[in-house]
């Protein structure tokens, strides 16, 4: 606590100009999508969704920053795969193809280090990377399965699925961005910024139904717009 107390003093009478601390909050629409690394699964397309949350910078120097906060992200992707389902009065298990719509909720709290540029008038520009760590509080799934009976079509639609059992609880991933402040004042500017967030781990469990051999996988990845403000 000394050790964090003097560094933040050290910023102050170094910069005097920079805040230490900023707070703000963001909304970002995001697009989504899930990439399988197990056999037999593939993408069947990404999912539109939305974050909302809250953002800080703590100040390094004048111009870099250690930026963090947490996000409430609506995500989610598509997926195709072999399947098997109890249907109806079904004693037996009928296998086919399941084309699932993914929809998660997270909570993700980014660390990352940001970089500014000086102001060109009221404006700046910034990148940023780092490391976003996330926590699953609901998973649900739109189903559409499809199988034959005597070589014709059918499908089973199945809508808002509960399927947290099979969705991991932790999810890591890198963090890179850019955007732009526009300083409304000495310390008050709003934000325009893209991020792009590459997921590093499994966010599935458990094995395939079909064939108990194939483990589920899947690395869940989004592009966000990122529209804020920060005080």
């Amino acid at each position: 606590m000394v050790i964090v107390v003097m560094l933040v003093n050290l910023t102050i009478n170094a910069f005097p100009q920079v805040k230490p601390f900023r707070f703000g909050f963001k909304l970002a629409p995001d697009i989504s999508w899930l990439f399988p690394d197990s056999e037999g699964y593939s993408s069947d397309g990404s999912t539109l969704g939305f974050t909302w949350g809250f953002l800080s910078d703590f100040a390094l120097t004048e111009n870099y920053f250690v930026s963090t906060g947490f996000g409430m992200d609506y995500m989610g992707g598509k997926l195709e795969y072999p399947h098997a389902l109890m249907l109806g009065q079904d004693t037996l298990l009928t296998t086919g193809e399941l084309s699932r719509k993914y929809k998660f909720r997270n909570l993700e709290v980014p660390l990352t280090l940001k970089m500014r540029t000086n102001k060109f008038g009221s404006i700046s520009y910034f990148g940023k990377i780092g490391f976003g760590t996330s926590f699953n509080i609901k998973s649900k799934a739109d189903d559409e399965f499809a199988y034959y009976i005597n070589t014709q079509k059918k499908t089973e639609d199945f809508n808002d699925v509960d399927i947290k059992d099979e969705i991991t609880f932790m999810r890591a991933s890198m963090i890179f961005g850019a955007g732009i402040e526009y300083f409304i004042d000495e310390s008050t500017s709003l934000i325009l910024g893209i991020d792009f967030n590459s997921g590093l781990t499994n966010v599935l469990k458990n094995e395939n139904v079909v064939d108990p051999g194939v483990e589920q996988k899947a690395n869940l990845n989004y592009f966000q717009l990122n529209i804020g403000v920060l005080f």
